[in-house]
Parts: C-alpha cells; structure tokens; sequence
C-alpha cells in the first residue's frame, strides 16, 4: 500500500481548504475585483438595481435630452476629486463649502443632478439603504451614455460614498481649459489614467455644452499677432462670435462641444478636431501635440475603437479612489451625508 508523507497530505488539506475559500461566494460582496468592487454586488440585496435606474434615466432623458452630457461631466468632476464616492452630490452647509459650491462646479447642469437624486430615490422605495449614490452614478452615466448612442460596458459595483466634500479640493484637481497637454497628461496620471485614456475621455465632449467664457480667448483678442487662435477654423470662430457676443454677454449662454451631432455619442468630435473644430483649447490641443495626436487620428478613423478605448477608460475611471468597507457610508439621500 503506498505510504503518503505526512508533510505531504498536510499541503493537500491547505490547497483544498484555501480552494473552498475561492470558490464559495460571499453572498453579500459577490466576485471581489479590483478594489473589492464586483459585478453582482447586488445580486441578492437589490437584484432589480440596474433596471431599476435604467427606468428613471430613460424617462428623464426623453424630458431633457442634455441629460446625458450632464450626467457624464458630473461623474468625471466626482471621480477627480476625493475618488468616485458621490462627494459632488453633497449641498453646502453653513460649516461647510462643499464640492458642488466650488466655482469651477457651479455650471455643473441641474439636470445631471437631478437624474442621479431620482434614480437614488426609485431604489430607497425598493431597497432602502442598500445602494450607494456613488453605484448610481457610475451605472446612471453608462446607461446615458449608452441612450445617446455611445457604447455599453459592465459596471462594477460596491462603491461607498465618501465622507468628505470640500470645495477647496477641487481647483487643484480638475483640468482647466488654459492647462497645456504636460499638465493634462500629469493630472491624468495621477488619477492612474494614461493618456491613451486621457485622450478617448476627452471624446466625451461628443456631447454636451460650454460656457462661452471658456472659449473667449480663442475667438477675441487671441494675442498679439492673432485676433483668433490660428489653430481654429476661421468662419467657426466667427459663428461662435455671433453666439457669444463681447459685449453684453450672457453668462448663461452655452455652445455645444460638438459642432456637428452635439447629440449624438459618436467619433465626429474627432473628426473635429482635425478641421479646427475644437471648441475648447484643451480640446484643439490633442491633435496638435505629438503625443495624443496620434490617438485622435486612431479614433477619427474608426468609431468602434474610440468606443472600444471610451468604456475601458471609463472602467478604469470608475475605480478611481472607491470607497468601500468602513471607508464610506450607503447615503440615505444623495445630497446629504447620514446623520
């Protein structure tokens, strides 16, 4: 009869023991990933979560259209800052300016807002205290992204929302419309984005609107030797002029990003760039520096990669600084930390 080392039958029981651990689920957290976030986070809590949200943001984007691009600018300011933990959400109080009340935050649109309290208040009626404001976001923004016609990807989930929102946070990490393609890259980086992914987020202005005072510069008085950036097409600029008059200018007046299908996710905004198209200078930049445009002329010539590289990035962007275990909280509501 064979005779099995003890030492040996010793490491077999570790292996067996260590593979039942793997294999058996917890039924709470489901498939850890990465940053113990999982796929079925919610699978036995909320199961009907993502059909839930689904729901309230096809609604309301069939009553705002801009919903989309809202909602997409939001996440990006909430992830920039503190991580994805929903901190944007947070309203002021009297001890404290929070995220939403920082200046570069006060044109973030009402109606991305909005679209994240309602879908958070559809799941409080069906699984009270179970879903985060910070899931919502990230499952919200890809079903509207999604709606307008960009692409789908799987979110994953167990995201806490943060306990902190301070408006002072926010300056030194969001990118500005006067910072080069170095800092960009810089600023990305250090979010763990590369600028491969830099570069297919920025296609997110696909959709959405700018406040004339971020072009200004571009259209008047550029410098010197320019009255307008040479970089920008000349009859765009003009008809941008007529939008945003030097005098007497609106505040609330707004350009769309994409100056051919404002309302449609696609690769146009591209496309743009390559005909001086690029309503911002951060966005005119990319074709024009030797380490991004590369990247553009990959994503103007096929729609599918941009869309490829847009919802890996924004997978990667959606676990940037997540909250989880004793980390966070499960808001009750989404613009108010619980009691």
């Amino acid at each position: 009869m064979l005779q099995v080392p003890l030492s040996v039958l010793s490491t077999i029981r570790f292996l067996l023991f260590f593979l039942v651990l793997v294999l058996v689920e917890d039924p709470c957290r489901g498939r850890a990933l990465n940053g113990g976030l999982s796929y079925d986070f919610y699978d036995r809590t909320c199961p009907n979560v993502e059909k839930i949200i689904h729901n309230v943001v096809s609604q309301k984007l069939l009553e705002a259209p801009v919903t989309a691009a809202g909602a997409l600018r939001i996440f990006f300011h909430d992830c920039f800052v503190e991580g994805c933990d929903a901190s944007v959400l947070i309203a002021s109080s009297e001890s404290n300016k929070a995220e939403r009340d920082a200046e570069i935050n006060l044109s973030l649109p009402g109606d991305g807002y909005d679209v994240f309290f309602r879908a958070k208040r559809a799941l409080e009626l069906q699984c009270p205290d179970i879903v985060s404001c910070a899931d919502v976001m990230a499952i919200a923004t890809r079903d509207l992204v999604n709606l307008v016609g960009g692409p789908r990807w799987e979110v994953q989930k167990g995201r806490k929302d943060g306990l902190i929102s301070r408006a002072s946070r926010v300056p030194a990490n969001i990118p500005l419309v006067n910072h080069t393609v170095s800092h960009l890259i810089s600023l990305f980086k250090s979010k763990g984005l590369s600028v491969l992914d830099m570069v297919a987020l920025s296609g997110g202005h696909t959709i959405g609107f700018s406040h004339c005072k971020e072009f200004m510069t571009r259209i008047y008085g550029y410098n010197k030797t320019f009255e307008i950036d040479p970089s920008m097409d000349q009859g765009y600029a003009h008809s941008l002029r007529d939008t945003c008059p030097k005098k007497h200018l609106d505040p609330t007046v707004v350009a769309v990003n994409d100056a051919t299908t404002p309302f449609i996710f696609d690769n146009a905004y591209y496309h743009n760039l390559k005909k001086g198209l690029g309503l911002l200078a951060t966005d005119q930049m990319l074709v024009l520096d030797p380490l991004t445009q590369g990247y553009v002329d990959m994503m103007a010539t096929d729609q599918q990669i941009f869309f490829d590289y847009f919802a890996a990035a924004m997978i990667k962007l959606g676990q940037v600084g997540v909250k989880i275990g004793s980390d966070g909280e499960i808001r009750q509501r989404c613009d108010f930390f619980n009691d």
